[in-house]
């Protein structure tokens, strides 16, 4: 067994042939563990109101036969797990480093991608698996008291407490240099804020305002998305019942509304420039020191930030990676123009400056804001996490006849799966039920998937399972 809650093997029960190892709660019947209370069954001796031995070997023996059925399952499921057939396929940095030719390096750079998305999958299913079939119908002779438990009742359906610690400890290594990260740019924003504000007061740049401008904005930005993952992450029943499947668009709302904003603070700035360039005519300004010192400061620290978190690779922190890319080529410019403008004498380097960044700026955020629209209104999920997908599908092929559909796409940041499978007509319930829960379970664990759904079918040209005028209304 792979599953680390309450698994147990058909040679458990081989070795003990008198009764069936298994979890049980404090008022098992069956199992002739209860914990003393009147109305139980302890340690072989029956009170007033405990069942009929007929009938508790009845349960037993009921309980075993589903045991067995399950082992079969997970045994057809488990098998042809293969990670070290998949690790003969990846090439080392050193051998990538010994590749002359781009492409061909680019191509074992994406194989290694590739091999890194299936070992994953790989990992989900050989630790979620055996512990979801083993919570199936904890309690089948319907008497009140659970004669089994699994893993998904012992993490209250936290998928992730199911995997190794391994993985498990590599998601939290990665939350915490992601949240380190966050934190230090964040200080950082602060910090070079009140030095622009300071420098911003001490010239009258419009490169600089832009500068400031963008650095107060950002800050903002940063705020949003706090205050939006903090309301996400509120476990209150009110808002439990008022968002039944959670709140983790708001996150997405909140960058679509701040890219508004954005948007309309920079075609203000721009609006300036212009205005500025109309007479034909000025007077070149010269930055202070300070400004050139908080601008400097901003190059350098955004620079120091970008390359830190390139290393790092999970999505939240290479958005921030690209944040600060943009920082340090924006601040560059901002520096350049009013610079080379005092120096050379071009009055209107300045202010064209200031509306090239603002042009610049206008353009990211409107990217920004059309990108999380797109997703809101539920894109297609990208091709590595449908090629992902597809392979979790082969690792349930050899339960199933096959795969009808399999559908992602984007409900947020976050993508929701419809898998439809295909099941021989004369499958037993009992069985196309575990199938489909345990592979929803299993697509639920991969960390991009916020909800799966599975349905089963017996013929591959029946109904494609939706309305079609109900999908495009």
């Amino acid at each position: 067994m792979v599953g680390k809650h309450y698994a147990f093997s058909p040679d458990d029960r081989h070795n003990n042939n008198s009764s069936i190892q298994r979890p049980h709660s404090s008022h098992d019947l069956e199992g002739g563990m209860g914990d003393g209370e009147t109305n139980g069954y302890v340690n072989g001796h029956a009170n007033g109101n405990s069942k009929p031995k007929i009938w508790r070997f009845k349960d037993a023996v009921d309980t075993a036969v589903q045991d067995s059925r399950r082992d079969l399952l997970k045994k057809q499921l488990l098998s042809n797990v293969d990670r070290e057939g998949l690790e003969k396929y990846r090439k080392s940095d050193e051998e990538l480093k010994g590749i002359k030719n781009k492409e061909v390096r680019k191509f074992y750079e994406s194989q290694n991608e590739r091999l890194d998305d299936w070992l994953e999958v790989d990992t989900i299913v050989m630790a979620v698996a055996d512990d979801v079939l083993e919570s199936m119908d904890p309690d089948p002779d319907n008497d009140g008291h659970q004669e089994r438990g699994g893993g998904i009742q012992a993490v209250a359906g936290n998928i992730g407490d199911l995997l190794p610690e391994e993985a498990i400890t590599k998601r939290e290594k990665a939350a915490r240099r992601a949240k380190l990260a966050i934190n230090v740019n964040v200080i950082a924003n602060v910090i070079l804020l009140a030095g622009k504000v300071a420098a911003a007061f001490s010239s009258g740049s419009l490169s600089l305002i832009a500068s400031l401008v963008d650095s107060a904005l950002d800050l903002l930005c940063t705020l949003i998305i706090w205050s939006t993952n903090r309301l996400v992450q509120w476990r209150l029943n009110a808002l439990q019942k008022k968002f039944p499947v959670g709140r983790k668009r708001l996150e997405p709302l909140g960058i679509l509304v701040f890219s508004i904003i954005m948007v309309i603070s920079f075609a203000q700035i721009l609006q300036e420039s212009v205005e500025k360039l109309l007479p034909l005519k000025g007077k070149a300004e010269e930055l202070p020191l300070i400004a050139v010192g908080a601008l400097l400061a901003t190059i350098v620290i955004k620079g120091v930030i970008w390359f830190g978190c390139i290393p790092i690779k999970t999505t939240q922190v290479q958005a921030l990676a690209q944040d600060c890319k943009t920082d340090v080529i924006f601040n560059t410019l901002s520096l350049l123009f009013p610079f080379i403008g005092a120096k050379a004498d071009i009055w209107w380097l300045d202010p064209a400056g200031a509306g090239i960044l603002s042009l610049f700026i206008i353009y990211d955020w409107s990217h920004t804001c059309f990108s999380n629209l797109v997703r809101l209104s539920g894109e297609a999920a990208s091709d590595n996490l449908q090629k992902k997908l597809m392979y979790l599908a082969y690792r349930f092929s050899p339960v199933v006849e096959g795969f009808k559909s399999v559908t992602a796409y984007h409900n947020g940041d976050g993508v929701w799966v419809e898998i439809d499978v295909l099941m021989d007509e004369s499958t037993k319930l009992h069985r196309s039920h575990d199938v489909a829960e345990t592979l929803q379970y299993c697509a639920e664990g991969i960390p991009s998937i916020d909800r799966a759904f599975v349905t089963t079918d017996y013929s591959s040209s029946g109904p494609t399972g939706h309305a079609r005028d109900a999908e495009h209304t």
